[in-house]
């Protein structure tokens, strides 16, 4: 079964950064998330621009790059001009006045508009966004913090996208308390990739390229 596995580089070893990269590259991940906060639109501070800047200068595999801000159609140019096409930016609808804006100066950039949604925003609130977007990142803990909970009402809101995704020509994917049961019940219904955090990836002692190959051994 073909799967995406994007690692969340907010919880790499920032004093070994250069090294995380490589070996998740030759281990065999298939994009780097960045997940970008300005302690505002989430209570956190996490990446920079720098840091993706750093992180896209190393990485052959594509950036996935997650703004958690405020009004991000005020900087998206920032990280657009730092970036390859090919690469993907999601915004939070309910942070932009008028998202779609935003969402087209990705994609006149030849990058991959997406957006992440919230547990706590619905679908419907969404709903003609998906007609441009070609990816919905779907937040299964609310947006700010490694390491939470998984809310499990999120799972119906994924099977709901799951039925709109061939119609509206966009993929699911999963942020959040990806744990290898998530991956077991919700690759096999269609989502298309999982972006793996301390749940899964970082912080063990197994070598992530054993790590990833279990993860992509599982069965089904």
């Amino acid at each position: 079964m073909n799967f995406e596995l994007n690692a969340s580089m907010m919880c790499a070893d920032y004093k070994n950064l250069e090294r995380e990269v490589y070996t998740l590259e030759n281990a065999g991940i298939d994009s780097f998330h960045i997940d970008i906060m300005d302690g505002r639109y989430v209570p956190n501070f996490a990446m920079s621009l720098n840091d993706m800047v750093c992180i896209r200068s190393m990485a052959e595999k594509p950036l996935d790059v997650h703004l958690m801000i405020e009004h991000p159609n005020n900087s998206v140019q920032l990280f657009i001009k730092n970036l390859n096409e090919g690469d993907t930016i999601y915004i939070h609808p309910e942070a932009e006045y008028h998202p779609s804006t935003t969402l087209q100066k990705i994609i006149d950039a030849g990058m991959i508009p997406g957006i992440a949604i919230n547990p706590g925003t619905s679908i419907e609130t969404v709903f003609e966004m998906l007609r441009i977007v070609r990816k919905v990142l779907v937040m299964s803990v609310n947006p700010g913090n490694a390491g939470q909970m998984y809310l499990p009402y999120v799972g119906d809101k994924i099977e709901r996208l799951l039925s709109l995704k061939n119609e509206m020509n966009f993929d699911v994917y999963w942020d959040g308390a990806c744990g290898a049961d998530k991956i077991k019940q919700f690759a096999p219904k269609g989502v298309k990739g999982f972006v793996l955090g301390t749940t899964l990836l970082f912080g063990k002692t197994k070598p992530y390229g054993e790590i990833l190959n279990n993860i992509r051994e599982l069965k089904f």
